[in-house]
């Protein structure tokens, strides 16, 4: 395994929409190898999530923690040719960073919770339901599939801080941090 460089915004496969992964090329050492160097450069960046486009792969495959929400550690999981369905609600503004743009964070809307379909690493059916953090993470992974940022998603800009003037003077101290994937 290998820690990947993140490509930073401006880098062109951030805007580009992914090409699906070939279910027979989901079994192929390379295809192995790149989403567990995708794992290995997650954890290194203490991330919550990693798109392939984020390190210059142009593939639909995105890796992320699963958090149970019983105090339990947090699950590595892999989404391949993903797709999400919205469930019913009102979008729920909450902040988000992005290994892609470090050291910014914002208020993005997101749903509440969503559905997800797709493949794991191993090419079986993926098809759960996902609410509050896990569904926020999966929603932000996939935007980068379709190069899309935290930033296009943003309602007002206003809220856009650095990281550390955002922990000193936007966060609530009762809030989480926010999630960067």
């Amino acid at each position: 395994m290998a820690i990947r460089p993140i490509v930073r915004l401006g880098h062109p496969t951030l805007r580009q929409t992914a090409k699906p992964v070939d279910s027979a090329r989901l079994a192929d050492p390379e295809t192995q190898t790149l989403i567990d160097d995708m794992i290995e450069t997650m954890l290194d960046a203490d991330g919550v999530g990693l798109a392939a486009p984020q390190i210059g792969a142009d593939l639909q495959l995105f890796v992320y923690l699963s958090f149970p929400g019983d105090g339990a550690e947090p699950i590595e999981k892999v989404l391949v040719n993903p797709t999400l369905v919205p469930e019913r609600g009102d979008l729920i503004e909450e902040w988000e960073g992005c290994l892609s743009i470090p050291d910014l964070r914002g208020l993005v809307p997101r749903h509440a919770a969503i559905r997800a379909h797709g493949l794991d690493r191993d090419g079986k059916t993926v098809d759960e339901r996902a609410e509050g953090i896990n569904a926020r993470i999966l929603q932000h992974e996939f935007d980068h599939l379709n190069g899309i940022v935290f930033l296009d998603r943003m309602r007002d800009m206003r809220s856009l801080a650095f990281s550390d003037e955002w922990a000193e003077f936007m966060v609530d101290e009762s809030e989480e941090e926010a999630p960067v994937g």
